[in-house]
């Protein structure tokens, strides 16, 4: 038996974006790639900054998936090169602004430059009282594996043992999974956690991605019947 349905007027407590069309939208505008990779970081600093006016308890994006490696190698270098300069200059607006940082995926696989920001980072906003879960070196299906394995090792493989041992396991359940640029696929982005998550997939390129973008993402969700398998 599936769960009731809930009202209308659903209030979206954790939302989950792909962030997609960066390359797209420095094509279109004449620009380098890597033009399109850092407006798309102001996109991602706009965004956090309007979690709690939104009523957000976390927000996680797909920054760097595990397929991610297969791109040119100067384009992962200017990624990395990204990502050492946002934990540098956001973390002390993290602090400042009560949000926790929390990183899903096989993030101590990246540089040991980066993996020690990282670290650094957890540590000192740890006590957030609102989440930004950034996913780095993720796929969904080997986080859902990892899972099962340690499931396993204890004697216990139920929806449950699995759920505990994934990387979102303190997370809030997804309530919303937005995908920018106007492709329709998951892309190894949080398959079991999306059983019951609601989706929106919208033509915007990611760097032109607003916060009023998400406020209509989750006006849109309030209205939507949630029905869990039910009536």
């Amino acid at each position: 038996m599936g769960e009731a349905p809930s009202q209308t007027g659903n209030r979206a407590k954790h939302v989950a974006i792909i962030m997609d069309g960066n390359g797209r939208w420095a094509k279109r505008k004449h620009l380098p790639r890597a033009m399109g990779h850092k407006r798309g970081v102001e996109a991602v600093r706009a965004l956090i900054r309007s979690v709690e006016p939104m009523g957000l308890d976390c927000l996680t994006l797909y920054a760097f998936s595990s397929e991610n490696w297969k791109r040119p190698e100067d384009e992962v270098d200017d990624l990395m090169d990204l990502m050492r300069k946002f934990i540098k200059s956001d973390l002390p607006e993290f602090i400042a602004n009560d949000v926790r940082l929390k990183i899903i995926g096989d993030w101590q696989g990246l540089a040991p430059d980066i993996v020690k920001s990282l670290e650094d980072a957890l540590e000192k906003t740890s006590g957030g009282s609102r989440t930004l879960a950034v996913a780095l070196n993720y796929g969904s299906q080997q986080e859902i594996a990892r899972a099962a394995a340690k499931a396993a090792a204890i004697g216990e493989v139920t929806e449950a043992s699995i759920t505990a041992h994934l990387d979102t396991n303190d997370l809030p359940p997804l309530d919303l999974l937005i995908r920018t640029s106007g492709e329709v696929r998951l892309s190894n982005f949080l398959l079991w956690q999306c059983a019951y998550a609601e989706m929106l997939f919208v033509d915007t390129l990611w760097p032109d991605f607003t916060p009023e973008h998400l406020q209509t993402a989750l006006d849109d969700f309030a209205i939507r019947e949630r029905r869990f398998g039910g009536r």
